[in-house]
């Protein structure tokens, strides 16, 4: 673990209960008198703490210190998600939050299971845990379209991974991709694209 989130982090004394502290306490196993590391995702700080107090439900926390601490990629990649099976998305969004993915726009193609609904809460926390073991600083942001054609309407630089002859490699300056759902796009979504705007992987 890199550092915790709290939302009071900054504050000169702290308590940690309930989730907190059976992660910090009894997951962790940290003892009275150990630094922790939090932060608050509303400034850049890494604020450190102490463990000053311990009983058997909270632990009262002192700060320290804090440093400035922004641990971002060096570029934002934006990712168009045609809408799949919100399980599938959940196994790989920790991943691309390591990666530094900056945003996903889940999108209801043609081909998507319309009844599939996203909850950004669990994916929020899904991203928040991640975050607190990768070290990332900001949170990675969710939003929807409700069509490919909204979707390119905001994003009209977008790329489509798809298969093409055009390889997608490291040189190309792409902030945004959409990658469709099982099945694939239509001929009509794909000719949305410019066939320069398409890419395929080299396998």
């Amino acid at each position: 673990m890199q550092y915790l989130y709290h939302a009071d982090a900054s504050s000169a004394v702290l308590q940690l209960t309930d989730d907190e502290y059976r992660y910090i306490i009894k997951v962790r196993r940290h003892r009275l008198g150990e630094s922790i590391y939090l932060r608050n995702h509303t400034d850049h700080n890494l604020y450190r703490y102490t463990i000053v107090s311990l009983d058997r439900r909270e632990a009262t926390l002192s700060l320290e210190g804090h440093e400035e601490s922004h641990i971002m990629p060096a570029r934002e990649l934006h990712i168009g998600w045609c809408m799949i099976d919100p399980k599938t998305i959940e196994k790989m969004l920790p991943t691309l939050n390591e990666i530094g993915v900056d945003r996903i726009t889940f999108i209801y193609c043609t081909r998507s299971q319309q009844q599939f609904k996203p909850d950004f809460k669990r994916l929020s926390k899904i991203v928040l845990n991640s975050s607190q073991q990768s070290g990332r600083s900001e949170m990675m942001q969710f939003e929807i379209a409700k069509t490919l054609d909204d979707f390119l309407s905001a994003n009209p630089e977008s790329y489509l991974l798809n298969f093409s002859q055009e390889h997608l490699c490291s040189n190309m300056d792409i902030e945004t991709i959409v990658v469709g759902c099982e099945g694939g796009l239509t001929v009509d979504e794909v000719a949305l694209f410019e066939q320069s705007r398409i890419v395929g992987l080299d396998t």
